[in-house]
């Protein structure tokens, strides 16, 4: 009697083990939902695939400040002459932290030379115009990309409209040529124009 009750008993849990898969498999995605994680996934290989492509030489959180760092890139010493000439240097080297939409050489060099003449003249506005490329915090350029379609604040005050093409981040009429260059107090992308604020 007590071998037959232990026999029913194994039958029992047998039974018992083959339905576990069943309960413990996860339910199936909807469609919709199946279709809006592919094309997270998309975006993000592509916001990945981007900065992989267009990243500084200096990916790794840097001991130098945003000063030093565009400095040592080669490709902003317009940038770093001007920073200089408005007296934004030492703001640059605080402790931030900061993200510098940062205009190349060869963006500078795209302006007209009496814009460019006339904006080395007036410390002023060439106070606003750098500040204008300078947002609190530290956006990397995958944040930059979810953020298209919207505004942020500049230093300078006033908003800069965040936008995308394909998976390139644009910052009002600028493509980001050059994502997360890090520094100890920020970050910069390198932008291919320079950006004018418009009149209060």
């Amino acid at each position: 009697m007590k071998s037959r009750k232990n026999l029913r008993t194994a039958r029992a849990l047998v039974a018992l083990l083959a339905t576990l898969p069943l309960a413990l498999a996860p339910a199936a995605a909807t469609p919709r939902a199946a279709t809006a994680i592919a094309a997270d996934s998309a975006v993000t290989a592509d916001s990945a695939a981007f900065v992989a492509a267009n990243a500084g030489t200096n990916a790794d959180m840097q001991e130098v400040d945003i000063i030093t760092t565009i400095s040592n890139d080669g490709s902003f010493t317009i940038l770093v002459k001007l920073l200089g000439d408005a007296g934004l240097t030492t703001t640059l080297r605080g402790p931030g932290p900061f993200t510098v939409f940062a205009p190349t050489d060869e963006a500078f060099r795209k302006l007209p030379a009496a814009t460019f003449e006339a904006l080395s003249r007036d410390r002023s506005r060439l106070r606003s115009v750098l500040l204008y490329h300078v947002i609190a915090g530290r956006l990397m350029a995958a944040d930059a990309l979810k953020l298209a379609g919207t505004t942020r604040k500049t230093v300078e005050g006033r908003e800069a409209s965040m936008a995308a093409s394909g998976t390139v981040p644009m910052i009002n009429n600028a493509r980001v040529t050059k994502a997360d260059i890090v520094a100890k107090n920020g970050v910069i992308h390198g932008i291919d124009a320079v950006m004018m604020p418009s009149d209060k």
